[in-house]
């Protein structure tokens, strides 16, 4: 039985980004006409991958260069979901994170961030003494540390549960177990259409996140970057070694690539996250060795900035790698941040896949790439804070559909 519908405007994925801009779209309206809107999920449910699959951190924007769409979209969507969690009941900690110098030498970098920091708006941002760090963190080794007020932790999924309850109670659809296979545009509408369903929408916002760069393709359009899956893994404390760490401990993040590196992370339930690292994944939802999706990981060795950025890249790709095959390689990297951490304290976690855009010249895109198709916006690259900057984000996509007609 196929599902038919029509629609104002449809959003292609449901992850936190498509929600909150279906959410964007119907607070948009007030006041006017409320646009039907219609969310496609291609799982069985909400945040099924990115979204449900991160470390649950509220980021606070001090990372990233000052003036671009990362730190005001950042900083302006962590207050909005303070807002959104405090009215729908969503669980959220504001615990702050300690970012840590592991040697006298990386001081300078650390007084660096903090600099970046306050230009990006952040408040409370201070050095601390030896004595503050062993008070906050017993079980952390450090030269120095910078500690962030601003930095949480929250339950994301819950986040996008409460936002397709708001979604729906408006008169929106969300239609689940969805997946996009052609969509044409027939003169002043989007004709969209998958196994079980078709919809007739006046517009289309592509939030597909893994998935982006094959929906614009879909949809005609000419996209030059390419999605390359990176898979973090996580290890989770054991309860006994729980008091090692209380809230959250970064390093201070290489310059030189674009992850953080391992890292502790207190979650919303209590529990202890150790990582993740940086793989690249053999497949968009490789969540582990075992899964392979030939298709997908042989379009991606075919890419030529796959190839570039390996070149460049290659011996800190196998150090991830190792870290990934080794526990105990994986443990000597977070030993670093606390010593007395044994190999037995490290239970298997979870892990997610990262969806970074990378143009052909191997460069991976560090800022929200947001382009204007024909009836269309695709969202191409959302890359962390994303989850944090979502309800930004989603006014600012809300905003470039609804000022002129796509």
């Amino acid at each position: 039985m196929v599902q038919h519908r029509k629609a104002d405007m449809t959003i292609i994925g449901g992850g936190l980004v498509g929600l909150a801009t279906a959410y964007a779209l119907q607070q948009s309206s007030k006041g006017r006409k409320q646009p039907h809107i219609v969310v496609l999920e291609k799982e069985s449910g909400v945040a099924a991958h990115q979204s449900g699959h991160n470390s649950g951190v509220i980021h606070s924007g001090l990372y990233y260069k000052p003036g671009s769409a990362k730190a005001r979209l950042c900083v302006d969507g962590r207050r909005r979901l303070l807002q959104f969690c405090r009215k729908e009941g969503v669980r959220f900690e504001l615990c702050g994170k300690q970012v840590v110098a592991s040697s006298e030498g990386e001081l300078p970098r650390l007084e660096e961030l903090r600099r970046r920091g306050i230009q990006n708006g952040l408040r409370g941002l201070r050095l601390l003494k030896a004595a503050e760090i062993k008070r906050r963190e017993p079980g952390l080794r450090a030269a120095g540390a910078l500690f962030v007020p601003e930095t949480g932790i929250v339950d994301f999924p819950g986040m996008a549960q409460a936002l397709r309850r708001r979604i729906e109670g408006r008169g929106g659809e969300f239609l689940a177990n969805c997946k996009l296979h052609e969509a044409r545009l027939q003169g002043p509408h989007w004709k969209l259409c998958g196994d079980g369903f078709e919809v007739e929408s006046g517009a289309l916002i592509n939030c597909a996140g893994l998935y982006s760069d094959r929906v614009a393709a879909l949809c005609g359009e000419k996209v030059e970057t390419a999605i390359l899956p990176f898979r973090g893994e996580y290890y989770q404390l054991a309860p006994a070694a729980r008091s090692l760490v209380r809230d959250l401990i970064y390093p201070l993040p290489d310059p030189a690539f674009p992850f953080l590196g391992v890292h502790y992370t207190r979650r919303i339930d209590g529990s202890i996250e150790a990582g993740p690292n940086a793989v690249f994944a053999l497949g968009r939802e490789a969540y582990n060795w075992k899964s392979f999706d030939t298709t997908e990981t042989l379009a991606a060795l075919l890419f030529p900035g796959l190839r570039r950025l390996a070149a460049r890249h290659w011996r800190m790709g196998l150090g991830e790698i190792h870290r990934s095959l080794s526990k105990a390689a994986f443990t000597r990297a977070l030993q670093v941040l606390t010593p007395d951490l044994k190999e037995s304290d490290l239970l298997p976690g979870g892990s997610g896949v990262r969806a970074q855009a990378c143009d052909r010249n191997g460069k991976l895109l560090d800022d929200f790439v947001v382009l204007r198709g024909r009836r269309a916006v695709h969202v191409i690259n959302a890359p962390s804070p994303a989850a944090t900057a979502s309800l930004a984000i989603g006014e600012q996509i809300a905003a470039m559909a609804m000022s002129e007609p796509l």
